[in-house]
This record gives structure tokens, C-alpha cells and sequence, in this order.
């Protein structure tokens, strides 16, 4: 097996991981909802859920854009791959900073409130 074979089999598994971890978060942030959301008050176990969920997407997305760099960079560098790289990259770390804000309701490099010492 050729060395660009096996990043490119490695940036297809860290994309498989990113899909997982999307799914696996989206399973386990439903499971909790499910068993907290008439225990808590209400909207918290919603806001709790959207929380998580929202993680989870983010996490996923990060490893995506791993497996997208690896790949492209790697096994297939054209310009051509390189710029449609770029613009996945661009989508992706928006949908990340802008999930980020909806789900913590700051944008990442804003301290967090209760973080204050």
C-alpha cells in the first residue's frame, strides 16, 4: 500500500470518526432529554438538550474538516482541491463559530461569565 493511500484511508476514518461522534452525541443528548425533561423546570431540560447537541455537531465538524485537510492536502493536491478545500473549511468553521454562539450563547473567544476568578 502506497503512503498516499494510507492518509487517504486515514482522513476517511477521521471523517468516519466525526460522523460517530455526531450520531453517538445525538443518540446520548436525546437518551438524557428523555430521562431529565419532566424532572427539571421548565425550558432548562430543552436548553440542556440543544446544549449538548449542539456539542456534539461541533466536535463532529472539527474532525471532519481534520479528515477534509488531510486528505486534500496529502493525497490530492491540485489547486483546484486546495481552493474547494478552502471554501469547505470557510462553510464548516462558520457553521462551527456560529453553532458555538447559539449553543453558549457567547462567541468562543469571549470568557465565559462564571469563569471569572
Amino acid at each position: 500500500m502506497e503512503f498516499t493511500e494510507v492518509i487517504s484511508v486515514a482522513g476517511y476514518a477521521i471523517e468516519a470518526v466525526g460522523v460517530l461522534v455526531v450520531i453517538v452525541g445525538s443518540i446520548i443528548s436525546s437518551v438524557m432529554f428523555i430521562r431529565t425533561f419532566r424532572q427539571l423546570p421548565e425550558g432548562a431540560a430543552y436548553r440542556t438538550y440543544r446544549r449538548q447537541l449542539g456539542r456534539s455537531i461541533i466536535l463532529g465538524l472539527e474532525f471532519l474538516i481534520a479528515g477534509d485537510i488531510i486528505r486534500t492536502v496529502v493525497v490530492a493536491d491540485t489547486l483546484e482541491n486546495v481552493a474547494v478545500l478552502g471554501m469547505i473549511i470557510l462553510i464548516r468553521t462558520f457553521l462551527g463559530l456560529t453553532l458555538h454562539l447559539e449553543v453558549e450563547g457567547r462567541w468562543p473567544w469571549q470568557q465565559d461569565e462564571s469563569d471569572t476568578r
